[in-house]
């Protein structure tokens, strides 16, 4: 080492260090853009080894936490890859179909699928109530949100066997909607609904938009058809009250938080007025300098 403290090189971070650091930006990448992000960080590393280290434990917490939708091999629908799904780190339930899928995490892909076990499964009573929020939900998201999926999962009480019992269900989609229905007594609380969005803008620039949405309603315990009809009409009030706070700030984004910004993104995608160019100074000065149209 050479003396003086002012010439020493920084000190080389470890694999760990690496890896950690590579995991993190695996882990925050945008949606739906995380294998554009891999092969970057691959490249930086220059190390397979230490990328497959920060890959195995980055890939299950970006798809989880961005709710990733994969078809299943058989082509019988899509699997979420969700918490309240996950079986082991590789297997997911999914309730629809009755079945479970194992996923490759790194690939993004669907492997095989199993039909659920009987302990996996709820019981009758509770399938009736799931399965009926569930088609319900599922015509409403179709019509509302081009190829979007949805999955309910009962997290709780899913061997009740009928009516005094309490259980709970979490409904979730690839749009990263979380919403938990609890049944107590003769009233069902929709509540803790958490929307994430988040928008990556790629323009000439690089925006990451995220918004979070907490709300809480209830509704009178009923059939399993009128129940799932009620938190259904829950879910498209709240929902149409928030995408429209949403665009209202898109319409102020421009002369609000992108103005803070190093240049102005454009946002407008206005084409240039070319039929008006001589009204720029710029055009003005070269003409005159040029002597042009004289």
């Amino acid at each position: 080492m050479a003396d003086g403290g002012g010439g020493d090189e920084p000190e080389e971070l470890s694999d760990k260090q690496k890896a950690e650091i590579a995991k993190w930006f695996l882990a925050n990448a945008p949606a739906g853009e995380i294998q554009y992000v891999a092969k970057d960080v691959r490249s930086i590393l220059g190390d397979d080894k230490i990328y497959e280290m920060a890959a195995a434990e980055a890939f299950p917490l970006h798809n989880k936490a961005h709710l990733l939708a994969l078809e299943m091999p058989n082509r019988s629908g899509d699997v979420l890859i969700a918490t309240y799904g996950e079986l082991d780190k590789n297997n997911y339930f999914d309730p629809r179909t009755a079945q479970v899928a194992t996923v490759d995490h790194v690939k993004q892909v669907c492997t095989t699928v199993r039909p659920a076990n009987d302990d996996e499964l709820p019981s009758p009573y509770i399938e009736d109530f799931r399965s009926t929020l569930d088609a319900e939900l599922s015509k409403y998201v179709g019509e509302t949100y081009p190829k979007g999926v949805c999955a309910v999962y009962c997290i709780s009480g899913k061997d009740a066997e009928g009516p005094g019992a309490d259980f709970e269900f979490v409904v979730q989609r690839d749009l990263a909607v979380n919403l938990e229905y609890r049944v107590q007594g003769q009233y069902a609380v929709c509540g803790n609904k958490r929307k994430d969005t988040g928008a990556h803008y790629f323009e000439e620039g690089n925006v990451q938009l995220d918004a979070k949405l907490e709300c809480k309603d209830s509704t009178i315990f009923q059939s399993p058809e009128d129940s799932a009809v009620s938190i259904t009409n829950i879910v498209r009030h709240h929902e149409t009250e928030y995408l429209a706070s949403l665009e209202a700030s898109y319409v102020n984004l421009p002369d609000t938080t992108f103005k803070d910004l190093r240049r102005k993104l454009p946002v407008t995608r206005t084409l240039f007025p070319w039929q008006n160019t001589m009204q720029f100074s710029l055009t003005r000065d070269i003409t005159k300098e040029m002597g042009i149209g004289k």
